[in-house]
């Protein structure tokens, strides 16, 4: 099935990344990439693969990127693979869409992770399974908080085999981008209006969240048998979580100090 499918990457300053994703993706006959205007090599590495064609558009959200290249950058196939630029498909997974056979009431397929750190696979993570390929025409991406996510009509099945999940970018750049990330997710959990899955519901309670995911990331996904990787990336989820219950304890610290000045103000 793989001349059915076309793979699409959002991409800004993926160097470290794109390359490890784009040799997992050589089979396809057109690769689409959308850039938010990188300012590293990306570029160059992606022109070293010539199936692949580049459409630069100003970054305004996830969502928006990914309806700009199922709609407007000329796709021709049915099928779409929707890839982030630190993905890679593993062996068995191009084997699996070789073979692959949709039912025609199958409309999206869901593929499970394995998550990477520095090259090292974990035994468990809390990355949840993700839509990444699917009928493009029946399709439409949303934001959802800091990510996003794409609503398919009609049925998903799942894929067999995993994804990796192996981003190599910096320290410093995950930690700038957990705070703009969690800052997003303060302005979802403001939104929810009461409408909240469980873990949003306990990410609210300021206290307990940060504390489970830890534990939940190296003792319950088994990450204490991944020594150092197991647990750098259940620190570095904490980390997040952390962050995102300071700016919930700062938004309502702020709400006490208005109504304070109001109450100063009508006395």
């Amino acid at each position: 099935m793989h001349d059915q499918i076309t793979p699409v990457i959002l991409t800004y300053n993926e160097a470290s990344n794109i390359r490890r994703t784009l040799e997992g993706i050589r089979w396809a006959g057109d690769i689409v990439v959308v850039d938010s205007y990188s300012v590293d090599a990306t570029l160059n590495i992606i022109a070293s693969f010539p199936q692949a064609r580049v459409f630069q558009r100003r970054f305004d959200s996830l969502s928006n990127q990914c309806n700009f290249a199922l709609e407007e950058t000329g796709i021709q196939t049915d099928w779409v693979l929707s890839l982030d630029a630190d993905y890679i498909l593993t062996p068995e997974l191009v084997e699996e869409l070789r073979k692959l056979a949709p039912d025609p009431a199958t409309n999206a397929y869901r593929a499970n992770f394995i998550y990477c750190i520095h090259g090292k696979r974990l035994r468990g993570c809390a990355y949840p399974p993700v839509t990444v390929l699917f009928r493009r025409k029946h399709a439409r991406y949303i934001q959802d908080g800091h990510a996003h996510r794409v609503v398919v009509a009609g049925r998903t099945d799942d894929l067999n085999s995993p994804i990796l999940h192996d981003d190599r970018k910096s320290l410093t750049h995950w930690l700038r981008s957990q705070d703009v990330y969690m800052q997003q997710e303060l302005s979802k959990l403001g939104r929810a209006n009461g409408n909240l899955y469980l873990p949003d519901r306990l990410r609210r309670t300021k206290l307990l969240f940060p504390f489970m995911i830890f534990f939940y990331c190296l003792f319950l996904k088994g990450g204490i048998l991944d020594g150092l990787a197991g647990l750098y990336y259940a620190f570095q989820r904490m980390l997040a979580e952390i962050l995102l219950t300071l700016y919930l304890i700062e938004e309502e610290l702020r709400g006490e100090e208005s109504g304070r000045l109001e109450s100063d103000e009508v006395s």
